[in-house]
């Protein structure tokens, strides 16, 4: 869907290039006061929405101001709250007045759910799929099939754009995906399975993909649900689950061991954290602080989480035996897993791609109040990591600002309540048919999920 809508049908207003630098989409430009409350952005002249509407600033304010709504639980109001005020200085000139500094401002403008929509259509852009981007859509059935025609005249002409035609395929089913890459009836296919990896690396005619990035495979509790809510439990379950097997068995060495932060290696600020160690004995003493000397905890995992999810929750259940720790793996169904399990349960399988910089990962997933925050993360569990997520945000000095994020991740390794085992490569696969540029994308897979655009054919 992020390929679909971001990669294909609307574009936002900046975007992560492959080498994890910004550029401007539907902006050009942008300023910052000195204390980087204030921005001033500068938009793109000449663009147009698919159904002939010129762009301007009304449908910027009008497109985040979706965002800002609590009503509407947007997984990137994080993002944008601290938007005080939007003022159109002229069509194509926007100032944005937040409540504080924000360094990483124009970076959050690139996150896949802040498209912008023509003002006043909105409702019927987003049912129709009316947006700026390279590519129109002929049809689109969700869950099953998006098909999407070319733009001609698009302001990308000659820089993105490359095929006349896209078709994209649902398929949840990590075998149907590699069987329709082999047989020809695609050219491209995410989420390879590590197992499925080996197969078909140096297959004919197919070229395996293996991109290290932030995205990582985990597993989260509820730290202001019980029994979560207990620290020592938390870091008895830190020390019970073996990281270096889930890399060998799950993903096959396709990966890096995790420290229980999300910001990983493509991270421009991550910490040299030493991973929590395996150790039943450590774990069985943080669960006698806690007041206990055995439990039994519910583990809700689907193949929906990430692919080998069962098997990393039963080697988990198998190393925590050790220390006496019975886990319960519950096998939901792949269908609805993230609307129905996924933060629902105080004890599931979990996965991210990741976020190119520290805040846009921090304030999407740990922020106090959070949409998406998996752990109930907050005030109560931690004061300090909440008070250095501001701080940290509107600091302008690199040494200073590596300092604050390093100590935040110190306290989620700690303290918090994910459990970060491994950082996963985008494992991917496409036809000899398809050409690639050197440099991949890995803040997304498939290439920064931009590939209708980046990619060509040979």
């Amino acid at each position: 869907m992020i390929a679909a809508g971001q990669g294909a049908v609307f574009d936002t207003l900046t975007e992560v290039a492959a080498d994890g630098s910004l550029r401007g989409e539907l902006a050009t430009g942008w300023q910052a006061s000195a204390d980087a409350r204030i921005w001033t952005v500068t938009l793109r002249e000449g663009v147009r929405f698919h159904n002939g509407k010129p762009f301007v600033a009304e449908d910027v304010i009008a497109s985040l101001r979706l965002h800002l709504d609590p009503k509407a639980a947007s997984g990137a109001r994080p993002l944008v709250a601290s938007i005080a005020q939007m003022e159109r200085l002229s069509d194509h000139r926007i100032r944005f007045t937040l409540s504080a500094g924000n360094a990483d401002f124009p970076y959050l403008l690139a996150d896949f759910h802040l498209l912008i929509y023509p003002a006043g259509q909105i409702e019927e852009a987003m049912a129709r799929g009316i947006g700026t981007g390279l590519y129109r859509v002929e049809h689109f059935e969700p869950g099953v099939r998006f098909l999407g025609k070319r733009v001609a005249g698009h302001y990308k002409d000659g820089q993105a754009g490359w095929f006349d035609t896209l078709e994209f395929h649902a398929m949840n089913d990590g075998a149907a995906r590699v069987a329709a890459l082999r047989s020809g009836q695609v050219d491209a296919i995410n989420r390879v399975a590590p197992q499925r990896a080996a197969r078909l690396h140096g297959a004919p005619g197919l070229r395996l993909q293996d991109v290290p990035g932030n995205a990582y495979y985990g597993f989260a509790m509820q730290s202001a649900t019980a029994p979560f809510d207990a620290l020592h439990l938390r870091q008895a379950l830190k020390h019970a689950i073996d990281r270096q097997a889930i890399l060998d068995r799950v993903l096959l060495g396709h990966g890096r061991i995790g420290a229980d932060s999300p910001l990983g290696p493509a991270n421009h600020y991550t910490a040299d954290l030493t991973p929590p160690p395996y150790d039943p004995d450590r774990a069985r003493h943080h669960l006698r602080k806690a007041g206990l000397s055995s439990l039994t905890l519910p583990l809700s995992v689907s193949e929906a989480a990430f692919e080998g999810a069962p098997e990393a929750a039963a080697l988990f259940r198998d190393a925590a035996r050790a220390a006496g720790i019975e886990i319960a793996v519950t096998a939901e169904p792949a269908e609805g897993y993230w609307s129905q399990v996924w933060r629902q349960r105080p004890f599931c399988a979990c996965a991210w791609s990741g976020r190119v910089t520290e805040d846009w990962m921090f304030s999407t997933a740990l922020q106090h109040g959070a949409p998406w925050n998996e752990t109930q993360w907050g005030m109560e569990q931690s004061p300090r990591f909440q008070a250095l997520l501001g701080e940290a945000r509107s600091e302008l000095d690199g040494t200073r600002r590596r300092a604050l994020y390093g100590e935040m991740q110190q306290i989620l390794r700690d303290e918090g309540g994910l459990l970060v085992p491994v950082f996963a490569n985008h494992l991917q696969a496409v036809s000899e048919r398809i050409a690639t540029p050197a440099a991949l994308g890995n803040l997304w897979a498939m290439d920064n999920a931009r590939f209708a655009e980046r990619w060509w054919l040979a």
